[in-house]
């Protein structure tokens, strides 16, 4: 079975859902029904957001579950939030920024701080 398109390949317009059936009893519903945000993303893109549900938005288990490294994971979260109709990095307020976080890794790095600090600061953005 293939994925729900959600972009008509002729104009690029919106498409709607017109008709529901059952596999089992050939039951149909017909009508206009909107199939939501989240038709937009392509099947690996569902499973990397049920993983990030999962693993309750904690990057660090994202990489153990996926074996990829931060920045891996972060990229496939802002394809993620490209494919849903947001901007990366328009975070709420107080929310770290991207140079922040950026520096809190540096001075991980550097042994400024420690793992544990280093984690803290960026789980408490």
């Amino acid at each position: 079975m293939h994925a729900l398109p959600h972009e008509c390949p002729v104009c690029g317009g919106e498409l709607i859902v017109n008709r529901l059936s059952c596999r089992e009893c050939d039951t149909a519903i017909e009508g206009r029904f909107i199939s939501g945000v989240f038709a937009r993303l392509n099947e690996e893109q569902l499973h990397f957001v049920e993983a990030f549900v999962r693993n309750e938005g904690k990057i660090t288990r994202m990489e153990e579950e996926f074996n990829l490294s931060y920045p891996t994971i972060r990229s496939r979260l802002h394809e993620v939030i490209k494919a849903l109709g947001f901007e990366p990095g328009q975070e709420a307020g107080g929310a770290l920024s991207e140079e922040d976080r950026r520096k809190i890794l540096e001075d991980l790095d550097s042994g400024k701080i420690s793992s544990e600090e280093a984690m803290r600061m960026l789980e408490d953005a």
